[in-house]
């Protein structure tokens, strides 16, 4: 039986204990202990803000140990795992040393504030023997693991282009701090520049244009082009400054030599050059739910992350603080930063 500790219980620690609930009701030998947040008792009594509806507002927490301080939570709990889902600058701090403990560690993405962190946590994740797996949901999201199939196998050939988009309502909270939370680049966009990592590795340059539209946010809304040796096509964009009830928004189309793939309004169309066009059949399961199973059977059978692992979500870090410099620069090309593969080389 795994025992794990949840901190943070805002919307996606909420969101994750929808998850536990679920695989535990499935049958999974698992056991969620403790829950600590610095503001538990307030947040136990009320709802918390999110871009995806969680399965209630207020949760019955009575089966759990509640703690408001997590050196007294670890003090007191046997813990197999602890899931880390605070705002993004207290990552790497708590990961490490919950690493250095002997504690397996699920962290919320993006993996940490700055890449320096990314690689910290990289490095005590080795040198300990425990697993470290950061929570890029949408590498476990159906329709984009349809996407990376249809990429490795080549059965549409090679990929000429690509447009992803993400968007939503202005978030709440820390979200708006820049500092903390790296604004919609870091906490939004990322999601769409790790897919593309994933399914075509690191790009060698990128040009940005972003803006900042609410003051101290950091930027809000974002444009990239990934500029890779084929001359494939490649942009990703988001925004966090939509009005209006459209909720969050999440859509790409790839064009292969082959045919097309599209994903909007939660269905995947495909297009065959040569054939009639067809929605694919997808998993219902979200990719929370996916990428937490995945993790727990990796601690289970000691097996390494190979979907989501620190080295590539710390090289989706990167890629992002590169777009950053870009911006900065009114859309000027930055080559990606070459530490990545030297850490590589290292490993």
């Amino acid at each position: 039986m795994l025992k794990i500790g949840l901190i943070g219980f805002g919307f996606m620690g909420r969101m994750h204990v929808d998850n536990y609930i679920r695989l535990i009701s499935e049958g999974v030998q698992i056991q969620l202990t403790a829950i600590c947040d610095l503001r538990i008792e307030e947040l136990k009594l009320g709802s918390a803000w999110g871009n995806i509806v969680t399965e209630h507002d207020v949760y019955d927490l009575s089966p759990y140990h509640l703690y408001d301080d997590i050196e007294e939570m670890l003090k007191n709990e046997e813990l197999d795992i602890v899931d880390i889902s605070l705002p993004t600058h207290l990552h790497a701090e708590l990961a490490i040393s919950l690493l250095q403990r002997g504690i397996h560690v699920l962290c919320e993405k993006p993996i940490a504030r700055t890449s320096d962190e990314a690689w910290r946590m990289v490095e005590a994740a080795r040198h300990s023997s425990k697993t470290l797996m950061i929570g890029h949901c949408l590498r476990f999201w159906p329709a984009y693991e349809y996407l990376k199939s249809c990429v490795s196998d080549g059965r549409y050939g090679k990929v000429l282009s690509g447009q992803f988009f993400r968007g939503g309502a202005s978030p709440q909270g820390w979200f708006l701090d820049g500092e903390q939370s790296g604004g919609c680049m870091l906490d939004m966009h990322i999601h769409d520049t790790d897919i593309i990592n994933w399914l075509f590795g690191m790009p060698e340059s990128v040009s940005t244009i972003a803006r900042n539209v609410i003051p101290g946010s950091g930027y809000d809304i974002v444009s990239t082009n990934y500029i890779y040796p084929d001359g494939k096509v490649l942009q990703a964009s988001a925004d966090w400054t939509l009005q209006g009830d459209n909720g969050l928004t999440m859509m790409f189309r790839v064009n292969f030599e082959g045919g097309n793939l599209v994903f909007d309004y939660n269905r995947l169309k495909v297009y065959p050059n040569a054939e009639r066009g067809f929605f694919a059949t997808l998993s219902r399961d979200k990719g929370y739910y996916r990428e937490i199973s995945y993790f727990i059977e990796a601690v289970r059978n000691g097996t390494k992350v190979s979907v989501c692992s620190p080295e590539s979500t710390a090289q989706s870090l990167e890629i992002i603080e590169a777009e950053v410099r870009s911006a900065a620069n009114r859309g000027a090309i930055e080559v990606i930063n070459g530490k990545i593969q030297e850490v590589k080389q290292q490993s």
